[in-house]
């Protein structure tokens, strides 16, 4: 475990550069940008929109998110620690994917939420765990 720590720290510079823009451009080996096995989304309201603009569509929203559960495309959803918005892991593989349910559900067709999308993957530094698997 001493030794994984700070091969998992000296890879955290890598992420941002990774998902900012693509492997050949960015210098970052191929190997070390993980696939998307899910995108997270984060929705906060826009700037001016009030508490009442979003509850008249809660009820709606409500029902359209728990098909979104039952149907298997939202992994984990929570509230905000701040209380100002949600967080969402989709099981989805691309951001467009993402953004296209987000933008279905009723308060994204009222274009109310900002979304931020964060495309995720596998911990790609625990190869360094068993090297010759991945060769």
């Amino acid at each position: 475990m001493k030794l994984i720590t700070p091969l998992l720290m000296a890879m955290l510079p890598i992420a941002p550069a990774a998902h900012a823009q693509p492997a050949a451009a960015s210098g970052v080996p191929r190997a070390a940008i993980p696939p998307t096995t899910a995108v997270l989304v984060i929705e906060t309201a826009r700037q001016g929109v009030t508490p009442q603009q979003i509850m008249a569509i809660i009820p709606e929203e409500i029902q359209a998110t728990t098909k979104l559960y039952l149907d298997g495309k939202i992994r984990e959803w929570y509230s905000r620690g701040d209380g100002k918005g949600v967080v969402f892991l989709l099981d989805v593989k691309t951001e467009a994917e993402a953004r296209d349910l987000m933008e279905a559900l009723p308060l994204g067709k009222a274009q109310l939420l900002d979304h931020q999308y964060i495309p995720v993957g596998p911990l790609m530094p625990l190869r360094a765990l068993n090297p010759a698997a991945f060769q």
